[in-house]
């Protein structure tokens, strides 16, 4: 069986977006014009196609990145929608890893908001080309040049205007194509038929100088349409296209569109810019990988005829048919019934099925060619990051890496029969979301989950309940604390013990250096001259990463420390792994208490949206929180707080911002960095850690 459509006449793209900017409404109008869907579904209707989990309609936001695929004048698109919440940024992080290209939605009232500006630092990490689409530009305050000089002062210099909206607010009625120079109006119940006219004479002199800017922008990316520029000679809109794609591929370049997906109008000019401006696998070429036994670099192309490789990127529980494991071919193609390698594990995997996801409806296929996006089921060692290659010409390709979390909360069973059910459910839903985590309190015996944020943890519990039918209780959320050291200091441990017949010995002398925040754990081996044998090394580096976990002051892991192993002796009888393992856990929990070591907590990059008669108040409330204002704002009659604030601070806050505000305020909060605690508040952690 061949390809049904070849490689260059494929495009694989994401939505991404700050939380409520439209992105399921503009994926549902896709959909629908696309005729994947025969009835447009409405977020706030809960009957979305793309938002489909019970927690999802009911909130009216997006949790999971959900794929599809449609057709659109002879190209094959791979659609991910993925959540704006910050809370699930894995989602956004693993698409983007897997995608050629993205559209970038922002809300016409507000512009650019928090979370578009870390979405867009997620886009600009894996280098992915991108266009941007100013939504609800038919909502009161919407309004487009603002919206995109706010792209322009806070993401990027290069973006460039492709379209202008004619009337704005409820009196949007067209968008006006500046490469076309004409008005695009969209026409019949559901603004299916898109109908080209004269642009209206009231705005012809506005669109004239908005073209021109565009011209400029795009001609100063090519030698030849600079000189025809400078000579005075007309450009073609082709000419002008062909400059824009090379140069939006290049990242050099962002083109914008506009309009109102919820009111119909523009959002076919976004699937026609897909196919303009966003690259097909050919474009990119190739992906990078390491050979598994010996570390050297191998390119692999998106050609059908190379070996099979392809990344994983989400793992997800399917009620239906269980454990579903989405996958992006990268080379080659994979037939149903073969066995694959995963490169990480070394294990083989059978491959049953093969799926093309309709978001949580499915299509079976016999064989995945390079460039698309499918998913199967049954396998069984293999999660997110992790690659499947051909056998014979293994490759390991670029993980995906996930931001640590900032949340943890205790869970039990309500009753023992729920015991081994907990820990299974917990298990499936830590394979499906890196961002989520479990571990054992050895002293209490207690088991703690930890996520990025509340709603995490709020929807974490929800799915015990509904999908894996678990009763259990949770204690208050805790934050995730961590310990550091601000000082060097050396330490010197023995640990020597005799009893009747083989003894024990072990002899370490060790550096500890602070690092920089977010640098992580290094171990040094300075051993020379065989003071400590080879066979002693790794025992002693491990007992020193279990201290280090165990912490110092007040039991939270210690971070962001550099341990040089420098000296020691052994015994040719007595010494054993075990001695100098607990040699290396006794010295770093001496070394450190000598190295001042400090309480680091997560601090909250938050905004608050205020009307004007309560913003003397929500200051006063942030400055009690131990928040620091960095910048306040206008926009649309609102004003706005951008603050750092402490995440331990920010518990219950969306009720107390409610009560202050007579429900008018909202605010948004994503993770920003860890610092040190003052040490009045860090005295306070110690005590309630060892209450």
């Amino acid at each position: 069986m061949s390809r049904q459509y070849p490689i260059e006449k494929m495009r694989n793209f994401g939505i991404i977006a700050h939380i409520d900017a439209g992105k399921t409404t503009v994926s549902e109008r896709l959909l629908f014009y696309t005729g994947v869907s025969h009835k447009i579904g409405e977020v706030h209707e809960g009957d979305t196609v793309m938002d489909w989990m019970p927690q999802e309609r009911e909130r009216g936001i997006t949790i999971t990145a959900a794929a599809i695929t449609m057709h659109w004048k002879g190209i094959q698109m791979n659609l991910i929608d993925t959540p704006g919440h910050i809370d699930f940024t894995a989602e956004v992080q693993r698409s983007l890893r897997v995608l050629d290209g993205a559209v970038v939605v922002f809300d016409g009232v507000a512009g650019v908001e928090p979370q578009s500006e870390t979405v867009w630092r997620q886009a600009d990490k894996y280098g992915t080309p991108r266009i941007c689409f100013i939504n609800k530009l038919d909502r009161m305050g919407g309004n487009f040049e603002k919206s995109f000089q706010s792209i322009l002062d806070k993401l990027t210099l290069n973006a460039v205007a492709m379209n202008l909206p004619i009337g704005e607010e409820e009196h949007l009625g067209a968008i006006i194509d500046l490469l076309k120079m004409k008005a695009i109006y969209f026409e019949g119940e559901k603004g299916e038929n898109v109908v080209e006219k004269e642009i209206p004479a009231d705005m012809l002199e506005k669109a004239k100088v908005w073209r021109e800017k565009m011209v400029d922008r795009i001609a100063g990316e090519d030698d030849i349409l600079t000189d025809k520029l400078l000579g005075g000679q007309d450009i073609s809109s082709e000419e002008l296209m062909t400059v824009m794609r090379k140069a939006c591929l290049a990242f050099k370049l962002v083109p914008v569109f506009c309009g109102s997906a919820l009111k119909n109008k523009g959002t076919q000019l976004i699937l026609d810019a897909v196919v303009d401006y966003l690259p097909s696998p050919m474009d990119i070429g190739f992906v990078k990988g390491t050979d598994p036994k010996t570390g050297a670099e191998i390119e692999r192309k998106f050609n059908d005829a190379e070996p099979f490789s392809a990344l994983v990127f989400k793992v997800a529980t399917d009620p239906l048919v269980g454990q579903l494991t989405f996958f992006r071919v990268y080379s080659g193609t994979l037939q149903k019934g073969t066995y694959v390698l995963n490169s990480v594990t070394g294990e083989q995997e059978r491959i049953a099925r093969i799926l093309r996801m309709k978001s949580n409806s499915r299509e079976e296929l016999d064989v995945l060619y390079a460039g698309e996006i499918g998913a199967t089921v049954g396998l069984k060692d293999t999660s997110t990051g992790h690659t499947l290659c051909d056998k014979d010409k293994p490759v390991v390709l670029e993980k995906i890496s996930f931001p640590e979390p900032v949340i943890a909360m205790r869970v039990e069973p309500k009753t023992k029969a729920d015991q081994e059910k907990l820990i299974m459910s917990i298990r499936k839903l830590t394979q499906e979301d890196p961002t989520f985590r479990i571990k054992e309190d050895i002293e209490t015996g207690e088991t703690i989950i930890s996520g990025m944020g509340e709603l995490h943890l709020d929807i974490i519990q929800d799915r015990l309940k509904r999908e894996f039918n678990v009763d259990a209780n949770f204690g208050r959320p805790q934050v995730a604390y961590k310990e550091t050291i601000t000082a060097e200091s050396e330490a010197e441990e023995k640990y020597v013990r005799q009893s009747g017949g083989k003894g024990q010995y072990g002899h370490v002398c060790i550096r500890l250096k602070p690092r920089e925040r977010g640098a992580g754990f290094e171990f040094i081996d300075e051993i020379k001259g065989g003071a400590i044998p080879k066979e002693f090394i790794k025992p002693t580096e491990k007992g020193i990463i279990e201290a280090l976990d165990k912490g110092i002051s007040a039991g939270y892991p210690m971070v962001d420390v550099e341990v040089t192993l420098f000296d020691g002796s052994f015994h040719d009888v007595d010494s054993s792994e075990f001695a100098f393992k607990i040699a290396g856990s006794m010295a770093v929990q001496d070394g450190a208490k000598r190295a001042k070591p400090v309480i680091l907590e997560p601090i909250m990059k938050t905004e608050v949206i205020t009307p004007e008669a309560f913003f003397g108040t929500v200051i006063s409330d942030l400055n009690s929180r131990r928040g620091k204002i960095e910048e306040t704002k206008e926009r649309a009659g609102m004003k706005i707080l951008d603050a750092m604030v402490p995440l331990s601070e920010m518990f219950g806050y969306a009720t107390a911002l409610r009560s202050l505000t007579e429900g008018r305020a909202s605010f948004t909060m994503e993770f920003n960095s860890y610092e040190q605690v003052p040490s009045n508040v860090a005295q306070q952690i110690i005590e309630g850690k060892t209450k």
